[in-house]
Protein backbone atom coordinates (compact mmCIF):
# COMPACT_ATOMS: atom_id res chain seq x y z
CA UNK A 1 0.00 0.00 0.00
CA UNK A 2 1.05 3.41 -0.76
CA UNK A 3 1.21 6.16 2.21
CA UNK A 4 -1.66 7.43 3.68
CA UNK A 5 -4.44 9.14 1.38
CA UNK A 6 -3.83 12.17 0.13
CA UNK A 7 -6.68 15.19 0.02
CA UNK A 8 -9.32 14.22 -2.47
CA UNK A 9 -10.22 17.75 -3.82
CA UNK A 10 -9.24 20.96 -3.23
CA UNK A 11 -10.47 24.16 -2.65
CA UNK A 12 -10.69 25.92 -6.18
CA UNK A 13 -13.45 28.16 -8.19
CA UNK A 14 -15.80 26.56 -9.80
CA UNK A 15 -18.35 28.91 -11.68
CA UNK A 16 -20.94 30.62 -9.61
CA UNK A 17 -19.72 29.28 -6.16
CA UNK A 18 -17.25 26.49 -4.64
CA UNK A 19 -17.46 23.28 -2.79
CA UNK A 20 -16.84 23.40 0.62
CA UNK A 21 -13.35 22.55 2.28
CA UNK A 22 -11.02 20.33 0.24
CA UNK A 23 -13.27 18.71 -2.14
CA UNK A 24 -12.66 19.90 -5.29
CA UNK A 25 -9.61 19.98 -7.67
CA UNK A 26 -10.74 18.95 -11.03
CA UNK A 27 -7.08 18.75 -12.02
CA UNK A 28 -6.49 15.70 -10.21
CA UNK A 29 -5.71 12.86 -13.16
CA UNK A 30 -6.79 9.16 -12.09
CA UNK A 31 -4.40 6.77 -12.17
CA UNK A 32 -6.11 4.29 -13.48
CA UNK A 33 -7.51 4.93 -17.02
CA UNK A 34 -10.02 2.27 -16.60
CA UNK A 35 -11.58 3.63 -13.74
CA UNK A 36 -12.39 6.85 -15.90
CA UNK A 37 -13.23 5.62 -19.22
CA UNK A 38 -15.11 2.05 -18.46
CA UNK A 39 -18.61 2.62 -17.98
CA UNK A 40 -18.93 -0.49 -16.05
CA UNK A 41 -16.41 0.45 -13.74
CA UNK A 42 -18.66 2.28 -11.56
CA UNK A 43 -20.77 -1.29 -11.30
CA UNK A 44 -17.76 -2.63 -9.72
CA UNK A 45 -17.20 0.12 -7.52
CA UNK A 46 -20.76 -0.53 -6.24
CA UNK A 47 -19.78 -3.84 -4.90
CA UNK A 48 -16.41 -4.41 -4.82
CA UNK A 49 -16.11 -3.23 -0.95
CA UNK A 50 -18.74 -5.37 0.17
CA UNK A 51 -18.24 -9.14 -1.40
CA UNK A 52 -16.23 -10.87 0.75
CA UNK A 53 -13.10 -13.06 -0.98
CA UNK A 54 -12.42 -16.78 0.39
CA UNK A 55 -8.87 -16.83 0.63
CA UNK A 56 -7.05 -14.82 3.06
CA UNK A 57 -10.00 -13.51 4.97
CA UNK A 58 -9.29 -13.20 8.91
CA UNK A 59 -11.79 -14.41 11.54
CA UNK A 60 -11.82 -11.43 13.29
CA UNK A 61 -14.39 -8.55 11.93
CA UNK A 62 -12.33 -5.59 11.34
CA UNK A 63 -14.80 -2.84 9.80
CA UNK A 64 -17.63 -3.23 11.44
CA UNK A 65 -21.35 -3.86 9.43
CA UNK A 66 -22.14 -0.47 10.58
CA UNK A 67 -19.04 1.36 9.12
CA UNK A 68 -19.37 -0.65 5.94
CA UNK A 69 -23.51 0.40 5.37
CA UNK A 70 -22.60 3.89 6.27
CA UNK A 71 -20.08 4.19 3.68
CA UNK A 72 -21.89 1.81 1.16
CA UNK A 73 -25.32 4.40 1.41
CA UNK A 74 -22.72 7.88 1.32
CA UNK A 75 -20.95 6.40 -1.74
CA UNK A 76 -24.21 5.22 -3.55
CA UNK A 77 -25.70 8.54 -2.74
CA UNK A 78 -22.66 10.01 -4.91
CA UNK A 79 -22.87 7.28 -7.72
CA UNK A 80 -26.28 8.28 -8.12
CA UNK A 81 -25.55 12.05 -7.71
CA UNK A 82 -22.65 11.77 -10.51
CA UNK A 83 -25.40 10.05 -13.12
CA UNK A 84 -28.15 12.94 -12.47
CA UNK A 85 -25.23 15.27 -13.26
CA UNK A 86 -23.66 13.65 -16.40
CA UNK A 87 -27.57 13.68 -17.75
CA UNK A 88 -28.56 17.13 -16.95
CA UNK A 89 -25.11 18.47 -18.61
CA UNK A 90 -25.85 16.40 -21.12
CA UNK A 91 -29.47 17.20 -21.79
CA UNK A 92 -28.58 21.33 -21.21
CA UNK A 93 -26.35 21.14 -23.85
CA UNK A 94 -29.75 19.50 -26.25
CA UNK A 95 -31.65 22.32 -25.09
CA UNK A 96 -29.11 24.89 -26.30
CA UNK A 97 -28.59 23.62 -29.38
CA UNK A 98 -32.34 23.05 -30.27
CA UNK A 99 -32.59 26.64 -28.73
CA UNK A 100 -29.64 27.77 -31.83
CA UNK A 101 -30.77 25.58 -34.65
CA UNK A 102 -34.40 27.33 -34.21
CA UNK A 103 -32.80 30.80 -34.41
CA UNK A 104 -31.05 29.72 -37.59
CA UNK A 105 -33.85 27.95 -39.06
CA UNK A 106 -35.93 31.63 -38.84
CA UNK A 107 -33.14 33.22 -40.12
CA UNK A 108 -33.16 31.03 -42.75
CA UNK A 109 -36.77 31.79 -43.98
CA UNK A 110 -36.40 35.06 -43.99
CA UNK A 111 -33.72 35.29 -46.26
CA UNK A 112 -35.51 32.45 -48.75
CA UNK A 113 -38.45 34.66 -48.28
CA UNK A 114 -36.64 38.17 -48.93
CA UNK A 115 -35.24 36.34 -52.44
CA UNK A 116 -39.01 35.73 -53.83
CA UNK A 117 -39.41 37.34 -56.97
CA UNK A 118 -42.89 38.36 -55.12
CA UNK A 119 -40.31 40.60 -53.45
CA UNK A 120 -39.66 42.29 -56.34
CA UNK A 121 -43.08 43.09 -57.84
CA UNK A 122 -45.09 43.86 -54.38
CA UNK A 123 -43.42 46.69 -52.54
CA UNK A 124 -46.17 45.70 -49.92
CA UNK A 125 -44.99 42.36 -49.55
CA UNK A 126 -41.21 43.24 -49.02
CA UNK A 127 -41.41 45.60 -46.57
CA UNK A 128 -43.16 42.69 -44.64
CA UNK A 129 -40.64 40.07 -45.46
CA UNK A 130 -38.15 42.99 -44.58
CA UNK A 131 -39.30 43.83 -40.98
CA UNK A 132 -39.73 40.16 -40.62
CA UNK A 133 -36.21 39.72 -41.55
CA UNK A 134 -34.65 42.17 -39.23
CA UNK A 135 -36.75 40.79 -36.43
CA UNK A 136 -35.29 37.06 -36.69
CA UNK A 137 -31.96 38.60 -36.74
CA UNK A 138 -32.54 40.21 -33.61
CA UNK A 139 -33.78 37.06 -32.24
CA UNK A 140 -31.21 35.09 -33.20
CA UNK A 141 -28.72 37.60 -31.96
CA UNK A 142 -30.59 37.75 -28.20
CA UNK A 143 -30.55 33.84 -28.75
CA UNK A 144 -27.13 33.55 -28.97
CA UNK A 145 -26.42 35.65 -26.17
CA UNK A 146 -28.41 33.47 -24.07
CA UNK A 147 -27.18 30.65 -25.48
CA UNK A 148 -23.57 31.78 -24.33
CA UNK A 149 -24.65 32.77 -20.94
CA UNK A 150 -26.26 29.39 -20.44
CA UNK A 151 -23.09 27.84 -21.60
CA UNK A 152 -20.90 30.09 -19.23
CA UNK A 153 -22.46 29.72 -16.04
CA UNK A 154 -24.47 26.49 -16.21
CA UNK A 155 -22.76 23.80 -18.75
CA UNK A 156 -19.25 24.82 -17.60
CA UNK A 157 -20.40 24.69 -13.65
CA UNK A 158 -21.50 21.12 -14.44
CA UNK A 159 -19.11 20.14 -16.22
CA UNK A 160 -16.31 20.92 -13.67
CA UNK A 161 -18.48 19.51 -11.06
CA UNK A 162 -18.75 16.33 -12.56
CA UNK A 163 -14.99 16.22 -13.20
CA UNK A 164 -14.61 15.13 -9.61
CA UNK A 165 -16.24 11.82 -9.52
CA UNK A 166 -13.30 10.09 -10.65
CA UNK A 167 -11.24 11.28 -8.03
CA UNK A 168 -13.80 10.18 -5.96
CA UNK A 169 -14.41 6.87 -7.67
CA UNK A 170 -10.28 6.26 -7.19
CA UNK A 171 -10.17 6.96 -4.31
CA UNK A 172 -12.57 4.48 -3.03
CA UNK A 173 -10.47 2.18 -5.73
CA UNK A 174 -7.26 3.23 -3.28
CA UNK A 175 -9.98 2.23 -0.04
CA UNK A 176 -10.92 -1.18 -1.49
CA UNK A 177 -7.26 -2.14 -1.80
CA UNK A 178 -6.20 -1.04 1.68
CA UNK A 179 -9.15 -3.13 2.75
CA UNK A 180 -8.03 -6.34 1.39
CA UNK A 181 -4.27 -5.90 2.44
CA UNK A 182 -5.69 -5.09 5.98
CA UNK A 183 -7.81 -8.20 5.61
CA UNK A 184 -4.73 -10.23 4.00
CA UNK A 185 -2.57 -9.48 7.03
CA UNK A 186 -4.95 -9.19 9.79
CA UNK A 187 -5.66 -12.89 8.94
CA UNK A 188 -1.45 -13.62 8.60
CA UNK A 189 -1.17 -12.47 12.31
CA UNK A 190 -4.33 -14.91 13.27
CA UNK A 191 -2.71 -17.76 11.57
CA UNK A 192 0.38 -17.32 14.04
CA UNK A 193 -1.42 -16.71 17.04
CA UNK A 194 -3.71 -19.99 16.92
CA UNK A 195 -0.15 -21.95 16.70
CA UNK A 196 1.75 -23.32 19.41
CA UNK A 197 3.90 -20.40 20.45
CA UNK A 198 7.75 -21.62 19.79
CA UNK A 199 10.47 -19.19 19.02
CA UNK A 200 10.33 -18.67 15.52
CA UNK A 201 6.23 -18.85 15.39
CA UNK A 202 6.75 -15.62 17.97
CA UNK A 203 9.43 -14.06 15.89
CA UNK A 204 6.97 -14.40 12.59
CA UNK A 205 4.09 -13.43 14.72
CA UNK A 206 5.60 -10.03 16.08
CA UNK A 207 6.72 -9.67 12.22
CA UNK A 208 3.49 -10.25 11.14
CA UNK A 209 2.12 -7.47 13.88
CA UNK A 210 4.58 -4.83 12.47
CA UNK A 211 3.37 -5.46 8.98
CA UNK A 212 -0.53 -5.13 9.80
CA UNK A 213 -0.32 -1.59 11.85
CA UNK A 214 0.59 0.70 9.12
CA UNK A 215 -0.96 -1.06 6.18
CA UNK A 216 -4.30 -0.71 9.10
CA UNK A 217 -3.88 2.83 9.96
CA UNK A 218 -3.59 3.46 5.96
CA UNK A 219 -7.16 1.97 5.63
CA UNK A 220 -8.69 3.23 9.02
CA UNK A 221 -7.49 6.82 7.34
CA UNK A 222 -8.76 6.28 4.29
CA UNK A 223 -12.15 5.29 5.72
CA UNK A 224 -12.12 7.88 7.66
CA UNK A 225 -11.64 10.75 5.46
CA UNK A 226 -13.87 8.90 2.82
CA UNK A 227 -16.77 8.68 5.32
CA UNK A 228 -16.23 12.05 6.34
CA UNK A 229 -16.00 13.78 3.41
CA UNK A 230 -18.31 12.33 0.82
CA UNK A 231 -21.61 13.25 2.83
CA UNK A 232 -19.62 16.88 3.01
CA UNK A 233 -20.05 16.76 -0.80
CA UNK A 234 -23.13 15.34 -0.97
CA UNK A 235 -24.41 18.13 1.20
CA UNK A 236 -22.70 20.60 -0.89
CA UNK A 237 -24.85 20.30 -4.36
CA UNK A 238 -27.36 22.81 -3.43
CA UNK A 239 -25.23 25.89 -2.50
CA UNK A 240 -23.19 24.38 -5.65
CA UNK A 241 -25.75 24.79 -8.20
CA UNK A 242 -28.07 27.21 -7.50
CA UNK A 243 -26.50 30.41 -8.73
CA UNK A 244 -26.21 28.22 -11.70
CA UNK A 245 -30.31 27.46 -11.76
CA UNK A 246 -30.95 31.30 -10.93
CA UNK A 247 -28.75 32.46 -13.88
CA UNK A 248 -30.47 30.05 -16.46
CA UNK A 249 -33.45 31.43 -14.96
CA UNK A 250 -32.87 35.10 -15.52
CA UNK A 251 -31.03 33.86 -18.79
CA UNK A 252 -34.70 32.44 -20.29
CA UNK A 253 -36.41 35.62 -18.72
CA UNK A 254 -34.01 37.96 -20.33
CA UNK A 255 -34.58 36.50 -23.25
CA UNK A 256 -38.30 35.79 -23.84
CA UNK A 257 -39.15 39.54 -22.73
CA UNK A 258 -36.75 40.59 -25.56
CA UNK A 259 -39.30 38.44 -27.74
CA UNK A 260 -42.45 40.10 -26.25
CA UNK A 261 -40.92 43.32 -27.42
CA UNK A 262 -39.52 41.65 -31.29
CA UNK A 263 -42.92 40.47 -31.95
CA UNK A 264 -44.40 43.09 -30.47
CA UNK A 265 -42.85 45.98 -32.88
CA UNK A 266 -42.94 43.29 -35.61
CA UNK A 267 -46.81 42.86 -35.19
CA UNK A 268 -47.40 46.81 -35.35
CA UNK A 269 -45.19 46.91 -38.44
CA UNK A 270 -47.68 44.23 -40.43
CA UNK A 271 -50.97 44.66 -38.80
CA UNK A 272 -53.60 46.87 -40.73
CA UNK A 273 -55.16 49.62 -39.31
CA UNK A 274 -58.47 48.43 -38.75
CA UNK A 275 -58.62 44.88 -38.99
CA UNK A 276 -59.38 42.45 -35.97
CA UNK A 277 -58.18 38.81 -35.75
CA UNK A 278 -61.39 37.61 -36.69
CA UNK A 279 -61.43 39.22 -40.06
CA UNK A 280 -57.70 38.17 -40.65
CA UNK A 281 -58.86 34.76 -40.15
CA UNK A 282 -61.99 35.07 -42.81
CA UNK A 283 -60.00 36.76 -45.41
CA UNK A 284 -57.34 34.23 -45.28
CA UNK A 285 -59.97 31.74 -46.02
CA UNK A 286 -61.49 33.56 -48.57
CA UNK A 287 -58.46 33.42 -50.46
CA UNK A 288 -57.57 29.50 -49.58
CA UNK A 289 -60.89 28.89 -51.04
CA UNK A 290 -59.88 30.80 -54.27
CA UNK A 291 -56.97 28.74 -54.55
CA UNK A 292 -58.43 25.61 -53.70
CA UNK A 293 -61.03 26.38 -56.78
CA UNK A 294 -58.14 26.26 -59.18
CA UNK A 295 -58.22 23.18 -61.56
CA UNK A 296 -54.16 22.99 -60.73
CA UNK A 297 -55.20 21.94 -56.64
CA UNK A 298 -58.54 20.42 -57.63
CA UNK A 299 -58.80 16.98 -55.85
CA UNK A 300 -59.15 13.91 -58.15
Amino acid sequence: PGPAHPRLFRAQGAGPTSLPGDWLNPEVIPEDPVAADDPGSRARFRTMSWIPFKIGQPKKQIVPKTVERDFEREYGKLQQLEEQTRRLQKDMKKSTDADLALSKSAVKISLDLLSNPLCEQDQDFLNMVTALDTAMKRMDAFNQEKVNQIQKTVIEPLKKFGSVFPSLNMAVKRREQALQDYRRLQAKVEKYEEKEKTGPVLAKLHQAREELRPVRDDFEAKNKQLLDEMPRFYNSRLDYFQPSFESLVRAQVGYYSEMQKIFGDLTQQLDQPGHTDEQRERENEARLSELRALSIVADD
